[in-house]
């Protein structure tokens, strides 16, 4: 073979093979592109304020036993306000058919809440707002459950009454209401005091402050 036919060869060859190179980079499959609609729904609000408090989950056995001071039915609304990781919702959603909202001013505390709803199979009947529940309507419920604080039940207090419907169930785990008795409170194995509250027909005038 002559030095010619070697050197035709050799450019031809590296022709081919730049553009199948040219080719496989045209054609070769690219990072999947993630468009303006889904990164908004990933996309979580700032917190309007810091939290009140800082977050300490129920116990799950305070939490079975919450619902069942209250005695929380399939056809029951429940809110729990300062929600969390989202833990009393989906209990109750999971071993009542309960439809449950949880309120919660921290974004962080929403989208665990969110997926531990998605885990648990149960988007369709539970939801969890980022709101201050303070400035929230929760009227609707028929059953509240919380795990604030004394100073913040007592903030809390006369918005319950304003909102609520006479014969809501209201549950505090550890923290009472100030002068407005309970109707029942239960001492658990574990030490925590769980107190019930009923929504009366007539509030006493007293109850009306904080």
């Amino acid at each position: 073979m002559t030095t010619r036919h070697k050197l035709g060869l050799l450019l031809t060859s590296t022709a081919f093979v730049g553009v199948i190179s040219l080719g496989y980079a045209l054609y070769s499959p690219k990072e999947p592109v993630i468009t303006q609609r889904v990164q908004a729904q990933t996309e979580v609000k700032p917190a309007e304020r810091e939290p009140d408090v800082v977050y300490v989950p129920t116990a799950y056995e305070v939490v079975e036993q919450m619902l069942a001071l209250a005695n929380v039915t399939k056809d029951d609304i429940l809110y729990d306000l300062g929600s969390g990781d989202g833990r009393i919702p989906i209990t109750a959603a999971q071993k009542f058919g309960t439809q449950g909202v949880g309120i919660d001013i921290n974004p962080e505390r929403i989208q665990e809440a969110n997926e531990n709803a998605r885990q648990a199979g149960v988007t369709d009947r539970v939801k969890f707002l980022q709101q201050d529940l303070f400035t929230s309507n929760f009227s609707e419920a028929t059953v509240v459950t919380l795990y604030l604080l004394p100073e913040l039940n007592l903030k809390l207090r006369p918005e319950l009454f304003r909102q609520l419907k006479p014969g809501t169930r209201v549950v505090s785990n550890a923290f009472d209401m100030g002068d407005w008795k309970p109707d029942r409170v239960v001492q658990t194995k574990g030490g925590s005091t769980i107190y019930l509250w009923i929504i009366p027909e007539q509030v006493p005038a007293n109850l009306l402050s904080n």
